[in-house]
């Protein structure tokens, strides 16, 4: 076992300030970084060519998954300097990097006036707020920590845990008053770079806080005393004791909670919108409730692993995930399932118009809106688009569908029931998990040590998850399309629930290696 200095000693005063500042700064850096996840479906249509929507919803992911993926190198880059130069300092860095490339995003043209320099622009500031976060919560964590007493930092670093979740809520938030306070057309045409381009202002308030705070007690004394790293990265993963633990922490805690985390809040949304088709700014309602009415559990579970231990709640938060999810989302499935309606015949409308193309010289497009009615008072809308070329000659275009369905408020409750549970699972995994981390490892090298399995289990397991998800999802029901049409049996009886295959495999493998290996007691006593 490592032991090192003697406990921390803090004033609740004291400590509600370290906890508030290091929050909005972390909060605010959430909330930049999950605007581009928020506006997923809006962006594929402005940084990515036309023609087909599901390949441009999936480019947008896999940009959206870039930035998790970089978020490693960034937990590497600047948990050295915070193990080199103070967490403080690290964490002022990586607030302006992040506020900084979200504010850009707002600014860049769309794909129609520059071509593929606009998502090349995208990725390239997408990489960096990965890089940004990456250092981020690794330095808030720890600092929030190392001001903590003994025995109750499962329940102060709780507080940093509710701020990715926030962060989400808020960004919702802004963007559901975003689209109410214009019309649908002025949101598509420039009102979604609003919430990019307000995020400069929450930087700067945030800044104003953060550097009045002072250095972390535990590494101010350590650095008095000459004992930090001076090779954070060799001491890390170059000693073989250490490098165990962090290799532990990854495969036994961070790689299920990446995924359950990404599953409850992401896939849920993007499930909703994309394969429910519920109106965008209901969507965006029903999260915002089920996020506010999950929340608090994570200082719930926070404080609880305080008491009892942290691994048996993380662990059993895999457990239920792994165990319900298929159901959750069949039940999701059916709520909105238009099949399981009865129609009201007399409310069919349907209308037809032609107008020239902008783009295509003497080309037109056909538009045509049907509107269906049910009794239950459930609305659909479906538009179909037809582009027509000028030569009569040339090969006829895929018609581009959209569905929206404006759901009734039993619906919309039984969803927001249905996502709130999967919060909860959230909570369970993800309350704890700060704490758990920051035990593991000595003060010298806790913020490399820790942040790099935190960012690689939910930078990559779980950043990739809604692009993967949504993939085994597509090319299920591509294969069932196909079989269709060539009159053999549908190889998949829900091709909307493989996408699932994806977290509960790999909150499955994480859920064995941490039942055996990991301890239910601290690695490290400060």
């Amino acid at each position: 076992m490592i032991t090192e200095a003697p406990k921390a000693t803090s004033n609740t005063r004291s400590l509600i300030s370290v906890i508030g500042a290091s929050s909005v700064g972390t909060l605010i850096e959430w909330y930049d970084f999950y605007i581009f996840g928020s506006l997923a479906t809006v962006l594929a249509t402005k940084f990515f060519p036309e023609g087909n929507p599901t390949a441009a919803f999936l480019s947008t992911l896999a940009t959206f998954a870039a930035g998790f993926i970089v978020r490693p190198f960034g937990a590497l880059f600047f948990g050295r300097l915070g193990d080199l130069i103070g967490r403080k300092y690290t964490f002022m860095v990586t607030l302006m990097l992040m506020g900084g490339a979200t504010f850009l995003i707002g600014l860049i043209p769309s794909f129609e006036s520059i071509g593929y320099l606009a998502p090349f622009l995208v990725l390239v500031l997408r990489l960096l707020q990965g890089l940004a976060l990456g250092g981020e919560y690794g330095g808030a964590a720890t600092y929030v920590a190392e001001y903590s007493p003994v025995g109750q930092r499962g329940y102060w670093t709780s507080w940093i845990q509710t701020t990715a979740t926030i962060g989400l809520f808020i960004s919702l938030l802004v963007i559901l008053v975003t689209r109410k306070s214009m019309s649908k057309e002025e949101f598509d045409e420039w009102g979604w770079r609003v919430p990019f381009l307000v995020s400069i202002l929450m930087v700067l308030v945030s800044y104003i806080i953060r550097k009045n705070m002072h250095e972390s007690p535990l590494f101010a004394k350590a650095k008095a005393e000459g004992k930090t790293s001076t090779n954070p990265l060799k001491e890390s993963f170059g000693n073989k004791y250490n490098f165990k633990f962090v290799l532990l922490a990854l495969f036994g805690a961070t790689m299920g909670q990446g995924v359950v985390w990404y599953t409850g809040q992401f896939y849920a949304m993007n499930f909703i919108k994309t394969v429910c088709n519920v109106d965008a700014i209901q969507s965006d309602e029903l999260m915002t409730v089920a996020l506010l009415m999950g929340t608090p559990f994570f200082v719930v579970f926070g404080w609880l692993s305080d008491k009892i231990g942290r691994k048996g709640i993380m662990m059993f938060g895999m457990l239920v995930a792994i165990l319900s999810y298929r159901t959750i989302y069949e039940k999701m499935y059916q709520t909105t399932n238009l099949k399981n309606k009865q129609e009201v015949v007399a409310s069919f409308t349907a209308d037809s118009t032609v107008a020239s193309d902008p783009k295509v010289a003497g080309g037109s497009i056909k538009t045509k809106t049907v509107t269906r009615a049910y009794t239950d008072g459930t609305e659909l809308t479906e538009v179909t688009k037809l582009k027509i070329a000028a030569d009569p000659s040339a090969e006829p275009a895929k018609p581009e569908i959209k569905r929206t369905v404006k759901i009734t408020d039993t619906d919309r409750w039984s969803l927001i029931w249905l996502v709130f549970i999967q919060v909860i699972f959230v909570t369970l995994v993800y309350g704890p998990i700060a704490a758990f981390l920051v035990e593991m490892f000595p003060v010298k090298i806790r913020y490399t040590s820790m942040s790099l399995p935190y960012h690689v289990g939910n930078g990559i397991f779980g950043g990739l998850l809604p692009a993967v998800a949504t993939y085994l999802a597509t090319g299920a029901k591509e294969a069932n399309t196909l079989a269709d049409k060539a009159g053999t049996a549908l190889p998949y009886a829900a091709p909307y629930l493989e996408g699932l295959w994806y977290p509960i495999i790999v909150a499955g493998v994480s859920l064995a290696i941490g039942l055996i290996y990991i301890k239910n007691k601290a690695q490290v006593v400060d």
